[in-house]
């Protein structure tokens, strides 16, 4: 049986930790994205052509959104997970009667109430620069749940990963922000000259950004369907990968 209690204090601390943390966590995520609407939106978007039926301003949304929860979630979950190995605090959760699956909850409960409030600030700040619905409502918070969920995981896995506060920054800003940006943040793969527009499907960010997409405008470069098995693949990955550094040992106690 799952020890809720447990749980919940150790959902609870990595939730105050963002709150202790906002202005970095929360401030800076947004005026970065303001930034973007002000710039693609406003300033490009007026002299681009609708996209699908979707004004650009409203269409790089889901991207935008996605960017900064793929960065923020796997930062925030990488750095939770390496500060108590840093200062070796980290024995009292090996030693403590907690397990693979309370931790794994806990940590991931987190991050994804995390996300769900960046998104919903981020969403709101989007209301002032242009004018947009989301078709899908209660998919696109689902989808966002299994995408802080799987980034949360991957994180954790970094966190344990790095030996070092350098290393912790290299995936998330060698890879990921570059797979982001070319993922179909701001553009539609349909819009790429051949043979580039296959080339990008090999890009793991597409999914998941067409998957928002879809959820937010009913139209995707990328089937749904495969959108959410690729999630899901993922989330289950990293959740037996993690299963593994538990039973093993790896990197845990170094």
């Amino acid at each position: 049986m799952i020890a809720w209690r447990s749980t919940w204090s150790i959902y609870k601390r990595e939730l105050f930790r963002f709150l202790r943390t906002a202005f970095q966590s929360v401030l800076a995520p947004v005026l970065t994205t303001s930034l973007y609407f002000i710039v693609f939106g406003a300033a490009i978007g007026g002299r681009m052509p609708d996209l699908g039926g979707v004004n650009y301003g409203a269409f790089i949304i889901p991207g935008l959104l996605m960017l900064t929860l793929l960065g923020e979630t796997t930062s925030n979950s990488s750095f939770g997970i390496y500060m108590p190995k840093f200062t070796g605090t980290i024995y009292e959760l090996l030693s403590a009667p907690v397990g693979v699956a309370e931790t794994l909850i806990g940590f991931v409960g987190a991050a994804a109430t995390k996300s769900l409030i960046l998104a919903t600030i981020i969403l709101i700040t989007a209301r002032l620069f242009v004018d947009y619905s989301i078709a899908h409502p209660f998919l696109a918070v689902i989808y966002i749940m299994l995408v802080a969920a799987a980034f949360s995981l991957f994180g954790f896995i970094l966190g344990i990963w790095a030996d070092n506060f350098e290393k912790l920054g290299i995936i998330p800003m060698l890879f990921l922000t570059p797979l982001t940006f070319l993922g179909g943040t701001f553009y539609s793969i349909d819009m790429l000259p051949k043979p580039w527009d296959t080339v990008a499907l090999a890009n793991p960010i597409v999914y998941l950004v067409s998957g928002l997409r879809w959820t937010f405008y009913g139209t995707a470069d990328v089937d749904i369907r495969v959108s959410f098995a690729i999630t899901l693949g993922f989330l289950t990955l990293c959740v037996g990968i993690i299963a593994y550094i538990f039973k093993s040992g790896w990197r845990l106690r170094a």
